[in-house]
């Protein structure tokens, strides 16, 4: 008799063991795909989703992915480094409403950007990843609001010829089909800042690099860099090859494409393939 209840109660303990080691794995596994902490290049593997770009360079990261985008979030400068997602055709047609209400992101670890960190500082809370572009879900309307996305932005830039690229590519995808899009801030000076309690650095530009897949079953890709400045030009005037981009930024643009494909659509683009 004593001989079986020193089994069962080892028994019981294993399976004990086994639960906390599972649960403890498994909640690991939820929280790394939703905030990571990453210095390191490279760190994203292939198999991500197309939109999703790594490192060439070290950069302050954490890593979110939110309902309609994935954004790697500079925790130093208080601003993304990036933001990435994919635009469907039917998404373009939602019906959710703008929010306007810019909220502290949930997800970000230590000290959070709220919406005050911007007032009377003269830039605009410019999107990277358009609210526009989220009216497919409320949930993805409203997280396009987090502070994650968005940048310190010339008005005239937020407004004019930013927001004409954002229009071009909601009617890219409405022509096309999907647009894997990766966009955000390049900073070359870190010295202008913003914000009383949080100093958010302003950026120099911003990109914006799209990629689509052909009828032919090939691939072609574009990139756009804009200064964070007044203008109005023709969005042509803003046109680079991805290599530009990625020389520019230190990412590394759509790795998950087979190299020799990569290659050959980073290395130049087609403008009749962007037009509509």
């Amino acid at each position: 008799m004593k001989k079986t209840l020193t089994i069962l109660t080892l028994a019981v303990a294993g399976l004990l063991i086994a639960s906390y080691v599972y649960n403890e794995s498994h909640t690991s596994a939820q929280t790394a795909t939703q905030s990571v902490e990453r210095q390191m290049p490279g760190t994203i593997p292939v198999e991500a989703n197309i939109e999703i770009p790594r490192w060439v360079t070290e950069q302050a990261e954490q890593y979110i992915e939110h309902t309609g985008y994935t954004v790697s979030y500079n925790p130093k400068r208080k601003i993304p480094n990036w933001v990435a997602y994919c635009l469907e055709s039917a998404e373009v047609t939602g019906t959710y409403s703008r929010t306007d209400k810019f909220v502290p992101d949930p997800m970000v670890k230590g000290d959070k950007v709220v919406t005050k960190d911007y007032s009377g500082s003269g830039y605009d809370r410019g999107h990277m990843a358009p609210a526009a572009d989220m009216r497919w879900s409320e949930q993805a309307m409203r997280e396009s609001f987090y502070m994650t996305n968005i940048c310190p932005q010339n008005h005239n830039n937020n407004a004019g010829d930013w927001k004409d690229l954002e229009e071009l590519v909601r009617d890219l995808s409405t022509k096309y089909g999907n647009i894997y899009i990766c966009c955000g801030p390049i900073v070359t000076d870190e010295n202008e800042t913003i914000g009383k309690e949080r100093k958010i650095v302003v950026p120099q530009a911003f990109f914006k690099v799209l990629l689509r897949q052909k009828k032919d079953g090939g691939w072609t890709a574009i990139g756009f860099v804009m200064p964070n400045a007044a203008g109005n030009r023709p969005l042509m005037t803003y046109m680079k090859t991805i290599d530009e981009v990625e020389e520019m930024t230190g990412i590394d643009f759509y790795p998950a494409l087979p190299d020799d494909t990569e290659n050959a659509v980073e290395a130049d683009y087609t403008v009749s393939d962007w037009t509509l």
